[in-house]
């Protein structure tokens, strides 16, 4: 299985790692700082650099791989030239750092909209360039009153920490668990240990995303768009904040 050190720190862009297999899906590496698209958020892309040689493998996307339980997938350009990346060969992994911090941005953000919005999640995309959450309600919402809302808590500079709980701490409290359709891993045994991401005093939930580590860091992200994409669904959407004119 591949280490996913990202899950620990999500500030960490780079690390050695060794290539243990290629295949149509991509190379897997035994350990990796990229993110593989999951819960809604894109994975992570960026370079591989052979040890020994120093060649470099562009990574235009990362997944979890089909076939091999636990591993990644990290796949390449189309094309690419994957001579230097043989098994066994030594690499430095190091992802796009400007699309990560988008990436930790938004998903941060989603969690503060789920604060302002208390109706369940029926579905969110998490990229660079934009981020949404579907939430299961009928009532309006109101555009500027939400990205006010952001701006506050964002000003507040929360601090926002990961920690482990077990499912049976989980289960005692369901009220965690916002999303309709993605419920968190669960280990065959029941006995396992469930990821929560919680903003202090804001938001706290299961979640294996990629998230700053203050609110503060989230910067200008407002709402964009508010869609009714059915009698019970309102999409929001979420924008970095266009500068103001004049300030070059």
């Amino acid at each position: 299985m591949t280490e996913e050190l990202f899950r620990d720190d999500a500030n960490l862009f780079k690390c050695e790692a060794t290539v243990v297999a290629i295949d149509d899906e991509g190379l897997v590496l035994d350990r990796s700082v990229f993110y593989p698209l999951g819960g809604g958020q894109a994975g992570d892309a960026g370079v591989l650099v052979a040890a020994d040689s120093g060649a470099e493998l562009a990574i235009v996307d990362t997944r979890k791989h089909k076939a091999r339980a636990g591993d990644i997938a990290h796949v390449p350009a189309a094309g690419a030239d994957l001579a230097a990346f043989a098994p066994g060969t030594r690499v430095v992994a190091r992802i796009d750092g400007a699309r990560r911090q988008a990436h930790r941005r938004f998903h941060t953000a989603t969690h503060l909209l789920c604060a302002l919005v208390p109706h369940p999640v029926d579905g969110c995309s998490i990229t660079a360039g934009y981020a949404r959450l579907d939430f299961h309600m009928a009532e309006p919402l109101d555009r500027e009153a939400l990205s006010a809302g952001i701006a506050r808590l964002v000003a507040e500079a929360h601090p926002v920490h990961q920690r482990s709980i077990s499912e049976a701490e989980l289960d005692a409290n369901p009220q965690l668990v916002r999303s309709m359709r993605v419920q968190p891993p669960r280990s065959e045994s029941g006995q396992g240990r469930v990821r929560v991401i919680a903003i202090e005093g804001v938001d706290e939930q299961p979640c294996g995303g990629t998230h700053v580590d203050n609110t503060a860091e989230i910067g200008d992200v407002v709402v964009t768009k508010i869609e009714k994409k059915s009698a019970m669904t309102r999409r929001v959407v979420l924008g970095f904040a266009e500068p103001a004119a004049g300030r070059g």
